[in-house]
């Protein structure tokens, strides 16, 4: 998967955009320089960011003024349009954008189109990035293409489980589950006690979409011990553990709020905050959001927070990273002392710890270890913050070499026939999905 080798544009715009993927810049250029220059002031810096991520671009480019005297532009796209936005800049030979925050996923398509810059001499090199305080399990599937870093980590993102106490006591649920079994039927049983009353047993992320559909599925294959890959590099899709995160995905279906392909991250915070679901696995800035009244929110000081089931064979609680985005520097810009001074500062241990907190939410999770110990944080959200201590280690990361996007994108759509009763048994829906990851990665 780590092995990069040059291909034509058009086939990886294809793959990428295809894929409704997080993407940057186009064209090699791979000259480095410091980002230790101070005066920036009167200069101007356009970065792309996801919808999700606004209230971090409003932060940033308040802060970033405040400390440097540049301007940053945020220009901001739904998740499901930044590659398209970005891929269509840089082929216009507009080059309009300087830096991008991508899902860490395309980090390898992006890195054998020529789209983003190689970092790698700057990381190594920049004592300023103190790249030992990132998370370990994060730094490298954030950043690593083969031996190339090509981003820093910007969004930790990783799901845990979130409950309503009211919702599960309502059942007679005294403890939120321990396992994949558990939590179906305890989802099974709040959907048969109050469905009646518009409240049901859990949100889950169904629309077809990597980040969406795929996360659920990642969020079970952590929890049954499974991977994507195996140490070679081999799709390991169709294992054991594999089909049974599929199963239990399949048996939650029926019971979760209708309608489950419907349900992206908003419809399910919908839900969540209007206390209409008693589970829903998501991003763990959720919390913050809970207990703020801006948010519409009807479930302050009702929640708790719990580790991500386990199921099989396995019995310890891994995260998997669901999302994640990673800052890039565009490949076509000429401010690269300045983009590389924004990604140093966005990703610093001060404002990522600053941003975990922040109000307006920022939709940022730690990505440093030093914000899992931030004191702000832990007084706060200390039932997040212990949470995300717990799981980090060990986390489930997707594949980022090339055609990773394409192995993304095969498998939600796969998976979203199963959930829709087209695509057969869960054995036969994933090796399906094997069969075309094979394909795929048999010239790599």
């Amino acid at each position: 998967m780590s092995r990069i080798r040059p291909r034509p544009l058009r086939r990886a715009v294809t793959t990428v955009a295809a894929a409704a993927l997080a993407v940057t810049g186009l064209a090699a250029c791979s000259g480095q320089s410091s980002a230790s220059e101070t005066d920036f002031t009167g200069q101007s810096l356009n970065v792309l960011f996801i919808s999700s991520h606004e209230g971090a671009a409003n932060w940033l480019a308040e802060h970033f003024k405040a400390e440097t005297g540049a301007t940053i532009n945020p220009v901001i796209v739904p998740y499901d349009q930044i590659g398209s936005k970005l891929l269509l800049d840089q082929q216009s030979g507009a080059n309009t954008i300087d830096v991008a925050a991508p899902w860490y996923v395309s980090l390898g398509d992006l890195a054998a189109a020529g789209a983003i810059k190689d970092l790698t001499d700057w990381t190594n090199e920049d004592a300023a990035l103190d790249t030992s305080d990132f998370i370990p399990n994060i730094y490298d599937p954030y950043s690593l293409v083969g031996s190339k870093r090509y981003g820093i980590p910007f969004d930790g993102d990783t799901h845990v489980l979130f409950y309503n106490k009211e919702i599960l006591a309502a059942s007679g649920i005294t403890d939120p589950p321990k396992t994949w079994d558990e939590y179906t039927a305890d989802v099974k049983k709040i959907t048969a006690d109050q469905s009646s009353k518009g409240v049901y047993g859990a949100a889950v992320l169904g629309q077809k979409s990597p980040l969406i559909l795929g996360a659920s599925f990642a969020n079970r294959l952590a929890g049954y011990g499974g991977s994507f890959l195996d140490q070679n590099g081999k799709p390991t899709i169709n294992s054991e553990a594999a089909v049974q995160a599929a199963q239990a995905l399949l048996d939650i279906n029926s019971a979760a709020l209708p309608t489950p392909a419907e349900t992206d991250f908003g419809a399910a915070n919908t839900a969540w905050f209007a206390g209409k679901v008693g589970f829903t696995e998501s991003w763990t800035d959720l919390g913050l959001k809970s207990d703020d009244p801006s948010t519409g929110s009807t479930v302050s000081g009702k929640w708790g927070v719990s580790l991500l089931p386990v199921g099989g064979t396995n019995t310890t609680p891994r995260a998997s990273l669901v999302a994640g985005f990673t800052l890039v520097e565009a490949a076509h810009t000429t401010k690269d002392a300045l983009a590389k001074k924004f990604i140093e500062y966005a990703a610093s241990s001060k404002v990522n710890a600053q941003l975990i907190t922040a109000k307006p939410f920022t939709g940022i999770d730690p990505q440093r270890k030093s914000s899992l110990d931030d004191p702000t944080y832990g007084s706060e959200l200390p039932s997040i913050q212990a949470a995300n201590q717990a799981t980090l280690s060990g986390a489930l990361a997707w594949p980022t070499g090339e055609h990773a996007t394409e192995l993304a994108q095969v498998l939600t759509d796969e998976l979203a026939k199963l959930l829709a009763g087209t695509g057969g048994t869960p054995k036969q829906t994933l090796d399906e999905v094997q069969s075309q990851w094979e394909k795929i990665l048999g010239g790599s």
